[in-house]
């Protein structure tokens, strides 16, 4: 085998934190659930998970990371999506909750595992609380910078509407036995743009033409039909 061969063969040391990691989230919430959350001990969970204390305290900074580390992950995952390009910021604040949306949909199990430990300890459903507006927080100042001159109501209503949806569609699958697939949370996305005056409707193509019509939803932002205006003007 060659040198190149060997290393592609290797995990990467990040892809091994990443196990390590996943293996202390799922002896944790275990526990949790057999014994309890106060019951359970930093040093019982780092036996479980085949892990020394100073290794669980250099993953997590204490036991209540442990259940949010996920949406660590994830704020982090969101914060570098929306910092890319992208044509449409109401679009994109839809796909960000997507991208949460199928985060937690590929495991549903954990998922569940995991909402019953935040809904039996106060604590935890009051971190819970500020965990969600992190998101919300998130996507509202993302529109606000990608759309100057957006009035801040249309900006926190916008994505204070996204983030209830998305929690909603989640409890869904997580309350439930049965699998929600991405699309019921996608329509129901489509359905708030549409609320909100902000999905595009397929317009024809405007032939060039020295004179531009068009007809907007009364409910669309100023800030938004000044973006599709100048788009349009650009094409």
């Amino acid at each position: 085998m060659t040198d190149n061969a060997a290393a592609s063969a290797a995990p990467s040391p990040i892809a091994g934190q990443a196990a390590s990691r996943a293996a202390v989230v799922a002896a944790a919430l275990e526990l949790f659930a057999e014994q309890g959350f106060d019951q359970t001990s930093v040093e019982q969970i780092a036996q479980a998970a085949g892990v020394s204390r100073s290794t669980f305290f250099r993953q997590f900074g204490g036991k209540d990371d442990v259940v949010f580390t996920d949406h660590e992950v994830l704020i982090d995952r969101l914060r570098a999506f929306l910092a890319q390009p992208h044509r449409d910021p109401w679009a994109a604040v839809c796909e960000a909750s997507l991208l949460v949306y199928s985060h937690f949909a590929a495991d549903p199990e954990l998922a569940r595992r995991r909402y019953a430990v935040v809904r039996g300890v106060p604590a935890l459903r009051d971190r819970e609380i500020v965990t969600v507006f992190r998101y919300e927080r998130l996507f509202d100042e993302y529109l606000r910078s990608s759309l100057p001159g957006l009035d801040p109501l249309d900006a926190v209503g916008f994505s204070a509407l996204i983030t209830a949806i998305h929690n909603h569609v989640l409890r869904r699958l997580i309350r439930g036995p049965k699998k929600v697939p991405a699309s019921v949370l996608r329509a129901a996305l489509d359905d708030a743009r549409r609320r909100f005056g902000v999905l595009p409707d397929g317009e024809a193509d405007a032939a060039a033409d020295d004179v531009v019509v068009a007809v907007f939803p009364r409910s669309m932002p100023s800030a938004e039909l000044a973006r599709r205006l100048r788009e349009r003007l650009d094409d």
